[in-house]
């Protein structure tokens, strides 16, 4: 069962076939589509060339990828239990100070309650878990299009983007 729902063009969808793989820190299986924990990626990036694709856990700082943003193409970021949500926070980072603009990717105990408030931080891909359906999931992501606050994707509170829309 594929369990990885991505934002495409804007729209939520079930993806079916995903090139990107997780690898361990030991593992010595590496391909063009491994996503590596950093302290392999960092090993393996050398200062030109990065790799395409890495994994932060939730004690790792965005701020260590800063040099290759611009070539990185997906950052997926660690959910080790639904109740840490330090992930959320290099989320709104990576998205807002430093500008990452590939894909962030939620993988880890990601369920579907999570997925809008994750959505709002700058996700755009959920590996939702295993023991889940992504089109459940799916559900609960297309639910809460509309949040008061601002978020990553509306800078402007609500209240001022429904002023703006009537003036």
């Amino acid at each position: 069962m594929n369990n990885l729902i991505k934002i495409v063009e804007g729209e939520a969808r079930v993806v079916e076939r995903d090139p990107w793989e997780i690898r361990d820190a030991d593992d010595a299986t590496v391909t063009d589509n491994s996503i590596l924990p950093l302290d392999r990626w960092q090993a393996l990036t050398d200062g030109a060339k990065a790799r395409a694709a890495v994994l932060l856990d939730p004690d790792d700082d965005p701020e260590a990828l800063l040099p290759w943003l611009d070539r990185i193409e997906l950052i997926a970021l660690a959910f080790p239990s639904f109740r840490d949500g330090r992930a959320y926070t290099q989320a709104v980072l990576l998205r807002s100070r430093l500008g990452f603009a590939g894909d962030l990717r939620a993988v880890g105990d990601v369920l579907r309650d999570q997925l809008a408030a994750m959505r709002h931080c700058g996700f755009s891909s959920f590996a939702v878990r295993e023991d889940r359906s992504a089109e459940d999931a799916l559900k609960g992501l297309r639910h809460f299009d509309q949040i008061y606050a601002r978020s990553v994707l509306n800078p402007e509170p609500l209240f001022r983007r429904r002023g703006a829309a009537g003036a």
